[in-house]
C-alpha cells in the first residue's frame, strides 16, 4: 500500500491551507524555522533550563555551561519571537531582566527534556555503538 495519493494531496495544498496546521516536510513552511529554534543545541538546553522557573540572564549562562553571551542572547530572542519564552524587563537601574516559559513554552519543553532524558538514559549504549563503528574504521 502506498501513500501517493496522499503525498499529492499534500504537495498540492496551498501555503494557506498548510498554514493552518504547519508541514515541516515542506520547504517554504514557517515550521521548520521553528523546528530549528526549538532543537538547535541551545534551544533544547534553554527550554530545559527554564522549565526549573523564572532565571535571570546570567542564571542561565552560568546553568548552560558552553554557551556564549552572544548565542545566549540570540537564542533566547528566537524562542521569545516564537512565542515560548516570555521577557521580563523591570524599569531599574541596574538592569533585571528576567525570562520564563509561556505556556506554549512549557509545553514544548516537556516534549525536548523527554528527547533529553532519552539520550542521556541511553547514552551508555549510544556511546558503544559509536566506540564499535569506530574501531571498525
Amino acid at each position: 500500500m502506498t501513500n501517493q495519493p496522499l503525498r499529492k494531496a499534500t504537495a498540492a495544498k496551498s501555503l494557506k491551507e498548510a498554514m493552518l496546521r504547519g508541514d515541516v516536510m515542506a520547504d517554504k513552511c514557517p515550521s521548520r524555522d521553528i523546528l530549528n529554534h526549538v532543537t538547535s543545541r541551545w534551544g533544547v538546553l534553554l527550554l530545559i533550563a527554564l522549565r526549573g522557573g523564572t532565571h535571570r540572564f546570567s542564571e542561565l549562562r552560568r546553568k548552560v555551561t558552553g554557551i556564549s553571551e552572544k548565542m545566549l542572547a540570540q537564542t533566547l530572542q528566537a524562542l521569545e519571537s516564537d512565542g515560548f519564552i516570555e521577557r521580563i524587563s523591570y524599569p531599574v537601574v541596574p538592569p533585571h531582566v528576567e525570562y520564563l516559559l509561556t505556556p506554549m513554552g512549557k509545553q514544548i519543553s516537556e516534549k525536548v527534556e523527554a528527547l533529553a532524558d532519552w539520550i542521556e538514559i541511553n547514552l551508555a549504549d549510544i556511546l558503544k555503538v559509536r566506540a564499535e563503528k569506530s574501531d571498525k574504521t
